[in-house]
């Protein structure tokens, strides 16, 4: 009863402020304010303020609400959890074969991808620097800048 009094009242000053806009020949903005201002009391006579009213004060509806909150906080996180493993045990075998079928020769040896059989491989590549050559570009840039 007091939602549908205060929904009215609403309306009524909307209507009063889109009426003296109109006065004013501002007639597409008191036409957009009486249409704003016929809302609510439209809502009133469809009965959704009646119903919004008997679900604000009922503990039921609050407890519905409370359980679609946890259900949507249960459905978050557990696809946040999936994203974090990778996907499904279904999903992550399904990549692995995809990357053994995409592989160029998974079960080539290293004499057939170009290099010799005579050559052992090293176990530092050649092209990595030594320590001490960092430390001399180190020296150097301090130098340069007089530290």
């Amino acid at each position: 009863m007091i939602a549908e009094t205060v929904c009215s009242a609403v309306s009524a000053a909307g209507l009063g402020i889109a009426a003296v806009t109109a006065y004013r020949r501002r007639f597409l903005t008191a036409a957009r304010i009486a249409a704003y201002s016929l809302i609510p009391v439209g809502l009133v006579m469809t009965g959704v303020v009646e119903w919004l009213a008997d679900t604000a004060f009922s503990p039921t509806a609050w407890a519905g609400f409370g359980v679609l909150g946890v259900a949507w906080l249960l459905f978050m996180t557990t696809r946040a959890v999936e994203r974090r493993r990778g996907g499904t045990r279904k999903e992550r075998k399904e990549a692995r074969a995809a990357a053994q079928r995409d592989a160029v020769a998974p079960s080539a040896s290293k004499p057939s991808l170009g290099g010799s059989a005579a050559t052992p491989a090293s176990p530092r590549p050649a092209s990595a620097p030594r320590g001490d050559d960092d430390f001399s570009d180190i020296e150097a840039i301090l130098k340069k800048h007089g530290i």
